[in-house]
């Protein structure tokens, strides 16, 4: 199964894809792993967002999105338009997509550690934390 770690900053979002088998993960290049929302306000910019991402899940089969959950209120609250980008990755028909809570990937990754140092991944340091809920989702 091929899924797409996502971690949602301000108004962009951070991808990674991974592919878990017998054991082993697999990080398949992407074309592209950063998406930014420039105008939220805008139909049309929203609809585009979401044809984007619909089509790179078309492209690379990529069965699941696993965002990396945030809390709605309090000090580490998601922004507003974060919560319009979850939307509208939850909207796409064509792929699910799973909120991992920061709780489950924090006792999936104490259960099952990362057994390569990310460095050596050779993915963008920016992309860890969608690498890191990718492979919580994924691990068993």
């Amino acid at each position: 199964m091929r899924v797409c770690g996502v971690d949602i900053k301000g108004s962009e979002i951070i991808l990674c894809l991974m592919e878990m088998q017998d054991g082993l993960f697999d990080l398949p290049d992407c074309r592209q792993v950063r998406f930014p929302l420039l105008k939220d306000q805008d139909t049309e910019q929203m609809r585009k967002f979401q044809f984007s991402m619909a089509k790179l899940a078309e492209d690379y089969k990529i069965s699941k999105f696993v965002i990396r959950e945030r809390a709605q209120k309090g000090k580490f609250a998601g922004s507003a338009i974060g919560f319009k980008i979850e939307a509208a990755l939850q909207l796409i028909t064509s792929v699910d997509t799973v909120i991992c809570t920061n709780a489950a990937i924090k006792d999936k990754l104490a259960a099952h550690p990362i057994p390569v140092v990310f460095k050596d991944t050779g993915l963008k340091a920016f992309q860890e934390t969608a690498f890191t809920t990718a492979y919580a989702y994924l691990i068993h």
